[in-house]
């Protein structure tokens, strides 16, 4: 059965997913690609190489965007905040196309 995870360790930013009536099965603060098998959902705002990963195991990525100022960033930021840096989940498919090659 698949599941659908929160990689976050926002309060904030959960909150927020669960406004937008997102449901999640498990939030963690660090994934292990390991755990994440085809079918599954994960949200979050994960390195590339990881979301890549993801998607190379056949789950989905939806990338938890922003559109914050200098001086947000670093700071916690609570549901009400991420609404007004216009916060939102983004689908993404990411594939490394090469490694270890520069050009």
């Amino acid at each position: 059965m698949s599941k659908c995870w929160f990689v976050s360790r926002h309060a904030g930013a959960r909150e927020w997913l669960e406004r937008q009536g997102w449901t999640v099965d498990r939030q963690v603060a660090h994934l292990d690609p390991e755990q994440v098998g085809a079918g599954d959902v994960v949200y979050g705002t994960l390195p590339v190489h990881l979301a890549a990963e993801l998607c190379a195991r056949g789950a989905q990525y939806h990338h938890l965007i922003l559109d914050l100022p200098a001086e947000a960033r670093g700071c916690e930021l609570s549901a009400d905040e991420l609404e007004r840096f216009g916060a939102r989940l983004v689908r993404f498919h990411c594939e490394a196309v090469r490694s270890g090659d520069a050009g």
